[in-house]
């Protein structure tokens, strides 16, 4: 067992080739077709309770529980102040959340070090198998989790590369596109989106979370782009 972690942490903590523009741009291609596979929303999806649940133990709330559901939705239930800036934290962090982690691991992967992207993604879906509440949600963590550490395991570091290039960019596009789908909803259906529950708590019009929440994931799928790029 020590052995085995310590040639995980080798292999994590050295840098290897990343692919070159030409193949980064295939890439991202080739991940806007695969977002639409139900595996890969799932994985969003998880990125997105993942973002509440971090926030929300950020400002002091209380994670009672991670729920995800076949049909690539989910909840994350919390603990605490009902409104107040903490909660609207919580609310707001779910859509942009896959934007963040996006841009974080494109820094990652520009700098070489797409392997310990893929084996500080395991370490996340571990520490997430703690908080899930229902027998489906730890059966896509446990499959999502072992997929990728089977990867990072078997594959060679160059293809490792490509690999995370791609999740990199299933993330950075599907964060903009998922809020694009609320739009899509009527105001009057819809009740229980993060925008429709910020505006109950805020009063502030949820046409005007789904813009901020618009904005923040375009950016950063730009932002992103460019790291992957350079």
């Amino acid at each position: 067992m020590t052995d085995a972690l310590l040639d995980i942490w080798t292999a994590a903590t050295t840098p290897a080739p990343r692919p070159g523009v030409v193949p980064v741009l295939l890439l991202g291609g080739v991940a806007l077709v695969l977002a639409q596979l139900p595996l890969l929303r799932q994985a969003v999806t998880v990125v997105h309770e993942a973002g509440h649940a971090v926030v929300a133990v950020a400002v002091g709330r209380r994670v009672s529980g991670i729920r995800l559901h076949a049909d690539a939705s989910g909840l994350t239930l919390s603990r605490g102040r009902p409104r107040g800036p903490g909660m609207v934290a919580t609310l707001l962090a779910g859509y942009p959340a896959p934007t963040v982690l996006g841009v974080v691991a494109a820094a990652a992967v520009a700098g070489g070090y797409a392997v310990g992207l893929l084996w500080a993604l395991v370490l996340g879906t571990a520490v997430l198998v703690l908080a899930v509440r229902n027998v489906y949600g730890l059966l896509v963590l446990l499959g999502l989790g072992g997929a990728v550490a089977a990867a990072s395991w078997f594959l060679p570091p160059t293809t490792l590369g490509w690999v995370a290039v791609l999740l990199v960019w299933v993330l950075l596009l599907t964060a903009p596109r998922t809020v694009l789908e609320l739009f899509r909803t009527p105001a009057r259906r819809d009740t229980r989106s993060d925008p429709a529950q910020l505006a109950q708590v805020t009063r502030v019009p949820r046409l005007l979370w789904l813009l901020l929440m618009l904005v923040t994931t375009v950016a950063g799928a730009v932002l992103g782009g460019v790291l992957l790029l350079r």
